[in-house]
């Protein structure tokens, strides 16, 4: 007896995506089935490259279409295609070309926020996806000191658009501290704080983007109103440090952006502890973890702990994230795997809107 096309795709329908909850066929991820005779042959289309489910998804799916009685072989091809995300508003306008911005908030200055939004934007753009990276902190600028190896952002065309700086992998940057004097303090006001954020946003010529990652200044300011009051966000990352006062500054920036209606994509602790290099034992320097309290009581996801990692440090001096530069280490792997938390949040998101 042959399988026929409609005996797979019932197969296929018993396989849920872990994060979406959906199956497969209902998500439309089958594409290009083709059966004849015992063979079949189809894409399996991901909603990220990023995917924290990528090889758990590949396995069910293949076991599930090798489950079919009369199939001797199978074909699979994966590809991604991230989904964009809708306007939460009909007045905001979607930057060009670009399917998801997702922003980098905390309540306070000294978290190791901005290390956070480049290796976030780093390790998205080394697990495939196409990434670019703004910093939208004008007032203390890092991100071109934490990447120093780019091609310069350049003026082209008859509109006079910006091209972004590109970075390792084909990261694509934008800083006012590109653009400045580097022992040049911005002095400027709300309305110019705004303006300066938007300019960064629709002036610059992104291409086609995956993902744009937003590097906020800490507060509740000038800039993330004007971020989430001009183009729809598919989410923000919330970063903290371990200790309860950090945790309820950073709760603060959390409850503007619900207010705002702008989702929240979960919470990041950094420097949740400290690896001993000599025996391996766990200090946790800053105590128990209240961010992840904090992330249960609102009712929002953990994204995970990164340690004081010395490599993260040496990245960020050396201007090469620790993402690129040492990716087998603790605090690499622990960025990456936020990385992925991240996306699979985004695609869920987009997808349930």
């Amino acid at each position: 007896m042959q399988p026929s096309e409609r005996d797979v795709l019932e197969a296929l329908r018993r396989v849920r995506d872990p994060e979406l909850g959906t199956d497969v066929v209902s998500m439309g991820m089958i594409k290009d089935l083709r059966v004849e005779g015992g063979r079949v042959s189809f894409t399996l289309e991901l909603t990220t490259p990023a995917c924290p489910f990528n090889e758990q998804l590949k396995e069910e799916v293949l076991r599930a279409v090798r489950s079919v009685k009369g199939v001797t072989d199978v074909s699979m091809e994966v590809r991604s295609r991230v989904p964009s995300t809708r306007p939460q508003l009909p007045n905001l306008a979607p930057v060009p070309g670009v399917k998801n911005v997702v922003a980098v908030a905390s309540g306070k200055g000294g978290v190791g926020k901005s290390t956070i939004a480049v290796n976030l934007a780093a390790a998205l753009s080394v697990m495939g996806a196409r990434t670019g990276l703004l910093d939208a902190d004008v007032y203390g600028p890092t991100v071109p000191r934490f990447i120093r190896d780019y091609r310069v952002p350049v003026v082209r065309g008859k509109d006079r658009k910006v091209e972004p700086a590109v970075g390792p992998n084909g990261l694509k940057l934008i800083s006012l501290g590109m653009l400045v004097e580097e022992e040049t303090p911005v002095i400027w006001r709300g309305p110019l704080v705004g303006s300066a954020v938007r300019q960064l946003l629709f002036d610059v010529d992104w291409g086609e983007l995956d993902y744009l990652i937003v590097d906020l200044p800490p507060g509740t300011g000038d800039a993330p109103l004007t971020l989430a009051q001009s183009v729809p966000i598919s989410g923000v990352v919330i970063v903290t440090t371990p200790q309860q006062a950090a945790v309820a500054i950073a709760m603060k920036a959390l409850r503007m952006f619900q207010k705002l209606g702008v989702p929240i994509i979960g919470i990041v602790e950094n420097m949740s502890y400290l690896r001993c290099g000599h025996c391996g034992n766990v200090v946790r320097v800053f105590g128990d973890s209240w961010a992840r309290r904090a992330a249960l009581e609102a009712g929002v996801p953990f994204l995970g702990e990164i340690p004081m990692d010395p490599e993260i440090l040496e990245g960020s001096e050396s201007g090469t994230p620790v993402v690129f530069s040492n990716p087998d280490s603790e605090g690499a792997k622990a960025l990456r795997e936020v990385a992925r938390r991240v996306a699979g949040r985004v695609s869920v998101l987009a997808v349930g809107r």
